[in-house]
C-alpha cells in the first residue's frame, strides 16, 4: 500500500461503500459466494447446523424502526431476548447456518431485534433448500426447532431434522417420572471419548429409545445420557441446595434482629420465596414458619411504679424459618441426571448417528463466538441501520474466509498424517490451526520499495519468509511466489 492509497482509507469512503453494498443484491451475492466456495473446496452439504445470536447496541437508535431505503427494508434495532445478558440494551438478531464439513458458514440473515427463534426456522430451511438444490439434507438446530409447524414443514417436504426437546414438553416429564420408578436397563453406548487428563474416567454417551413411543407429532425420540452431564447435574443441584439453605439461614439471622422490618408472616414468606428463587433451590428446599410470641407489661405512664400504676400488655411476635430438603424430589431428579431427549423424523439414522449430528452443534456456536470475539462485531460505531446491515454482511464474509482457511489446512494435515504443526509461540505444537493464529503469523510480512526523491522505485525488497510461514503456505496450497514476486 502506497502513501496515496492510505489517503483513500477514511470513514466517509467506508460509509459510501457500505451504502452501495446495502443497495446491491446482497442475497444473490451471498448465494454466488457460498456456491463458489462449495464447488471450489468441495464442501459437503449433507448436514447443516443453524443457530442465532444477538448483536448488542449501545444508544437509542430511534430511527432504526424498520423503514425502507430505496426498495429494501431495514431491520429494527430494538429490545428483545438478549443472548449477551444485557436486556437493557437494544439488539439485532443474526441467524447463521454452517455445514458440518468444517463448520463453513453457508447462510446468514439479519432480523429485527425482537424476533423470536421459533419463526426463523421455516424461512431459513426454505432458503437452504433453494441453496442446496434439494430437501433431503439433515437440518440440526436447538430446541426452538421443536415446534409442530417447523417440524411438520420440514418433514412434509422431504427434509430431515434433528433437535433437542425442551424441558417443558410433556414427553420430557413422562420419561423423568418413569425412570424415577422404573430404571432403564437398555442403555447402549453410542460414543466414548478418552479422558482429557490421565487418571480421569472416559466421557461416555449412552442412548435408548423413548419408552412411551414417538412424540405427540409422531416423530422419533431418542434419550441420551452423558456421564459428564450426570456429574454436572448432580453438582449443580447440590450447589443450589446448599446456597438455598445458606440463604434461608441468613434470613433467620435477619429475623432475630430487633430492627427487622419483616413483622408479618406474609413478609417472611415473601422474603423466603425470593431467596429460594434467587438460588434456584425452590424445588428441593422447603420451609415452615414458626411464631414465637412473647408478652411484656409496660407502664402506661412514666414514673416509679406503685400500687395504682396501670400497665398495658405488649405482645411481640418473632418469626423463624425451619427449613428442610425434599429427599423424594431429590431422588426423583437424580434418577434422570445427565439425560436429555433428541427428536428426529429420520428413521434410518442409528441412535449413535443422531447423537453425533447433534454433538456437532457446538462448532456452530464457536463461529458465533468468533463473531463477537476476534472479529469484534460489537460495539458498533455506526448509526445508520442500513450501513450496519451491510457491515454485518462483511462480518459473514470474514467468517466464511476464516472457516475455509481452517478447513483447508486441517484437511491437508490429515491427508499428510500430521498430528500437529509448530504454530504457537516457542514453536509449541498446534493440532487444530485457527485462522486468527495463521493471519497473526503473516501480519508482519511486508514488501518494501526504495524510492528516490521523485518517487521512482530504485529497488524492491521482497519479504523473507520463515520456515514456519513456508509450511503454512504449503499446507494451504498457496505458492510462495505470492509473497516473493
Amino acid at each position: 500500500m502506497t502513501a496515496a492509497d492510505v489517503d483513500g482509507l477514511n470513514d466517509d469512503r467506508t460509509g459510501r461503500m457500505l451504502d452501495r453494498l446495502f443497495g446491491a443484491d446482497r442475497a444473490s451475492l451471498i448465494t454466488r459466494t457460498v456456491l463458489a466456495a462449495v464447488r471450489e473446496f468441495d464442501i459437503n452439504m449433507e448436514q447443516l447446523h443453524n443457530d442465532s445470536t444477538t448483536v448488542t447496541f449501545s444508544g437509542g437508535y430511534h430511527q432504526a424502526t424498520g423503514q425502507t431505503r430505496g426498495d429494501q427494508a431495514t431491520p429494527t434495532i430494538t429490545y428483545g431476548h438478549n443472548k449477551d445478558h444485557r436486556p437493557d440494551l437494544k439488539q439485532l438478531l443474526c441467524v447463521l447456518t454452517v455445514s458440518a464439513d468444517g463448520a463453513v458458514p453457508v447462510a446468514f440473515r439479519v432480523l429485527d431485534g425482537n424476533t423470536g427463534d421459533d419463526p426463523t426456522h421455516i424461512p431459513t430451511w426454505d432458503g437452504l433448500a433453494a441453496l442446496v438444490g434439494r430437501t433431503d439434507f439433515l437440518y440440526v438446530a436447538d430446541s426452538k426447532l421443536a415446534n409442530r409447524p417447523a417440524m411438520d414443514h420440514i418433514a412434509s417436504r422431504g427434509g430431515r431434522f434433528v433437535t433437542i426437546l425442551p424441558r417443558t414438553r410433556k414427553e420430557d416429564h413422562q420419561f423423568r417420572d418413569r425412570i424415577a420408578t422404573h430404571p432403564v436397563t437398555t442403555w447402549t453406548e453410542a460414543h466414548r471419548r478418552p479422558a482429557g487428563r490421565q487418571g480421569n474416567p472416559a466421557e461416555t454417551w449412552h442412548t435408548t429409545t423413548n419408552p412411551a413411543g414417538p412424540s405427540i407429532e409422531g416423530y422419533r425420540i431418542i434419550w441420551v445420557r452423558s456421564s459428564t452431564k450426570t456429574d454436572r447435574d448432580a453438582d449443580s443441584r447440590t450447589d443450589r441446595i446448599s446456597k438455598g439453605i445458606t440463604a434461608l439461614d441468613d434470613l433467620n439471622q435477619r429475623l432475630l434482629s430487633p430492627k427487622t422490618r419483616m413483622k408479618t408472616k406474609v413478609a417472611v414468606q415473601t422474603a423466603a420465596d425470593a431467596a429460594l428463587k434467587a438460588t434456584g433451590a425452590a424445588r428441593w428446599v422447603g420451609y415452615t414458619i414458626t411464631e414465637d410470641t412473647t408478652t411484656k407489661l409496660k407502664q402506661e405512664k412514666r414514673g416509679r411504679p406503685g400500687p395504682n400504676t396501670n400497665y398495658r400488655k405488649i405482645v411481640s411476635t418473632r418469626h423463624r424459618l425451619v427449613f428442610h430438603t425434599n429427599e423424594t424430589l431429590i431422588a426423583h431428579d437424580a434418577a434422570s441426571d445427565g439425560c436429555f431427549p433428541l427428536i428426529t423424523n429420520d428413521q434410518h439414522l442409528t441412535d449413535a448417528e443422531v447423537l453425533a449430528a447433534y454433538r456437532y452443534q457446538p462448532n456452530l456456536e464457536r463461529r458465533n463466538h468468533l463473531l463477537k470475539g476476534h472479529q469484534a462485531v460489537a460495539p458498533v460505531y455506526l448509526q445508520n441501520v442500513h450501513r450496519i446491515e451491510a457491515l454485518l454482511l462483511c462480518q459473514f464474509l470474514a467468517l466464511l474466509t476464516g472457516a475455509l482457511i481452517e478447513r483447508h489446512i486441517r484437511n491437508n494435515m490429515a491427508d499428510l498424517n500430521l498430528a500437529d504443526i509448530p504454530l504457537y509461540p516457542e514453536h509449541r505444537p498446534c493440532t487444530a490451526p485457527s485462522a486468527q493464529r495463521i493471519l497473526q503469523i503473516f501480519a508482519g510480512v511486508a514488501r518494501h520499495h526504495l524510492t528516490d526523491h521523485t518517487g521512482t522505485t530504485i529497488q524492491t525488497f521482497q519479504p523473507d519468509l520463515t520456515p514456519q510461514q513456508h509450511q503454512i503456505l504449503q499446507l494451504l496450497d498457496i505458492p510462495t511466489t505470492t509473497y516473493t514476486t
